[in-house]
């Protein structure tokens, strides 16, 4: 009998180290249904309806591909040259530059109230999905759960899980067709559901916003999105430049910011050879990693796009995009 139980008390213990590692982040956590029990008596305390909790979780799951995802590390393989390669092919920028001319009213009206140049607001739509092409299909509300049960940023995840059912409550969207990124980012815009909330504007004023299918919106919601950043709309966000021989590299950080004389004074010029701008715009020296020592010279906006997504990669393809679409 004595075996029997030590036999059995083994048996248990193996199959919690494999479910622990075949689940990462969820042995220690408690039973999903006491947990989901939590999570929907606290939406209804922050002015959730029960039938949009009811809706959101009706078939709610833990999705295993959501964590893989997630642990996945963040550190690309690829140099730079090879992800500028990848990233803005030419048929990026010819269809960049043929949906800022078949959308150039709606652009124009919104650049104008935003104060930001709609070559950016269709940069930014490219990179992030391919002017609305590949928004993601997860359903938002299983991804954010699966995070916010899981241990590694569960706070974040919870926030925001929080603030989706927040949107769907305000009947923005459906629950079944909140489609997006596997960490929760939704839309041609992919907001996070914070950002949304800060940022999603209804330019159609047709009493939603809509990120998903409205290219009003989508357009508004990105241009909001930076100039509440701090865009500057009569700036750009940098270019190409040269170093002379034996510059002091301790120079090319973005804690380094100085007027363009100062860098002009130091050597550095446009990637032609020519003399930097003579407009006394402060600007800091960028190498990305895996560059080879291609260097830029990055203004205000260019951090403004780091507050959109903090990839020195993503900022630098969402530019030079940018200037590639020019006026279309």
């Amino acid at each position: 009998m004595a075996k029997q139980s030590a036999r059995l008390i083994f048996s248990s213990l193996l199959c919690i180290c494999f479910l622990a590692i075949i689940k990462p982040g969820f042995a220690a956590k408690q039973n999903f249904d006491v947990w989901l029990a939590e999570v929907k008596a606290e939406a209804l305390t922050k002015g959730i309806s029960q039938p949009t909790i009811d809706a959101a979780f009706a078939n709610v799951k833990i999705l295993e591909r959501v964590v893989a995802l997630d642990r996945k590390q963040p550190e690309t393989t690829q140099t730079f040259q090879q992800y500028m390669e990848k990233r803005l092919p030419k048929s990026l920028v010819d269809a960049g530059k043929a949906r800022l001319n078949e959308n150039r009213e709606v652009l124009e009206e919104v650049g104008k109230k935003y104060g930001v140049q709609p070559r950016f607001i269709v940069a930014l739509w490219g990179v992030e999905t391919r002017f609305g092409k590949y928004t993601g299909g997860f359903s938002v509300i299983d991804a954010l759960t699966t995070l916010a049960y899981d241990n590694r940023r569960a706070a974040y995840f919870r926030k925001e899980l929080f603030l989706a059912l927040q949107i769907l409550e305000e009947k923005h969207i459906a629950a079944a067709d909140m489609k997006g990124s596997w960490a929760g980012a939704m839309g041609q815009s992919q907001f996070m559901p914070s950002s949304f909330v800060n940022f999603a504007e209804d330019h159609d004023e047709d009493g939603r916003t809509d990120i998903w299918t409205t290219k009003a919106d989508v357009f508004a919601s990105a241009a909001n999105y930076l100039s509440k950043s701090g865009w500057k709309g009569d700036q750009t966000w940098g270019r190409e430049v040269t170093l002379p021989e034996g510059f002091d590299l301790s120079l090319v950080s973005l804690k380094v910011s100085k007027p363009m004389q100062e860098w002009q004074d130091l050597g550095v010029r446009k990637a032609s050879g020519q003399n930097l701008p003579s407009r006394q715009l402060r600007g800091s020296l960028v190498q990305p990693k895996g560059g080879n020592g291609q260097t830029f010279l990055v203004y205000s906006n260019y951090r403004t796009i780091l507050k959109w997504n903090r990839s020195t990669y993503f900022a630098m393809s969402v530019g030079q995009l940018a200037d590639l679409i020019g006026d279309g």
